[in-house]
């Protein structure tokens, strides 16, 4: 049986907002398995799927560059060791420059990427030039991943946080003036802060409905041993749509206005401009997410630096 350590507990506590004794139990039981442990919590009732994000650890920032005609944008994120190269200017003006150069790029995966001439300095490769800011801010750093949207609709980007989340969405509209794209502004926000993982229903696999279904039919179960299967039945049917309603944006309650829905608020912006504007992707990046943190300890650091 694998060995429970108090890191592992530590890690499963932030992933789920469970108590340290239950984690510890979660992790005992599934020995160590950090995702099983996640649905063992779950199905007790203990942790909430929007939980399941994962470790959001490393430094670095998300930036995001959107053509002057709209029509096409591009997300990147790249990351470094602290947080204080990440506040760097030299270090935010390099990972602005990379979004520049994945806006012009036709690559489709970060190896091509990488292999590209690099705009600024056609000497050097994309990779080279990384390796050169390596050298010169003097801590390693990574260009995680990056995305691009050309559309014949528009995008709008938004960054949060001074670059910790950035948000790109490309919606059809009918009509592109500045009311459309405050309220894409308004729905990219939207997204930085409830994390959907999808625009609507039609695109979760049934995969993924079976597999939310099992785990809330066992959690059920837990809290009601006494209720027969086909109560149980009817119990997940509301929960599973309440929890659909949270990963799909347009039926998420629009957060300017509880009223609403998203997509009640998109009817609405397109009855005032006098033309449909619909959503039809987005992609969402939250630095650091799923990576972990070199934990120092500060003191220990200071004296190796006097050493």
């Amino acid at each position: 049986m694998a060995a429970i350590t108090a890191g592992m507990v530590k890690e499963l506590r932030e992933m789920t907002g469970a108590g340290m004794m239950d984690c510890k139990k979660a992790l005992a039981e599934t020995d160590g398995n950090m995702d099983k442990a996640v649905e063992f919590l779950r199905e007790k009732g203990l942790a909430a799927a929007s939980k399941k994000a994962g470790r959001i650890a490393a430094e670095g920032i998300v930036a995001t560059i959107v053509s002057e005609d709209g029509k096409s944008a591009a997300i990147v994120e790249v990351n470094s060791e602290t947080d204080f190269v990440a506040k760097n200017a030299q270090f935010q003006t390099y990972v602005a420059d990379v979004a520049a150069q994945a806006l012009a790029s036709e690559s489709k995966d970060m190896e091509a990427f990488l292999a590209e001439t690099w705009a600024k300095d056609t000497s050097l490769t994309v990779e080279q030039m990384l390796s050169s800011q390596i050298a010169v801010i003097g801590e390693n750093m990574n260009i995680r991943r990056f995305e691009k949207i050309t559309t014949d609709g528009v995008v709008v980007d938004y960054i949060h946080g001074g670059g910790r989340i950035g948000v790109l969405i490309e919606a059809s509209a009918e009509v592109v003036n500045d009311t459309v794209k405050e309220a894409l502004k308004n729905i990219a926000m939207q997204i930085a802060a409830l994390t959907p993982k999808y625009v609507r229903r039609d695109e979760i696999s049934q995969e993924f409905i079976d597999h939310e279904t099992e785990i809330l039919k066992v959690q059920a179960k837990n809290e009601n041993p006494d209720k027969p299967d086909s109560i149980i039945d009817k119990m997940i049917v509301g929960r599973l749509n309440k929890e659909l309603k949270e990963f799909c944006l347009v039926d998420q309650a629009y957060v300017k206005d509880g009223d609403l829905t998203v997509a009640k608020y998109l009817e609405q912006v397109s009855k005032e401009v006098g033309g449909k504007v619909d959503v039809k992707k987005f992609v969402r990046f939250e630095t650091g997410e799923g990576l972990e943190k070199k934990e120092d300890n500060f003191a220990e650091e200071v004296a190796r630096q006097m050493q």
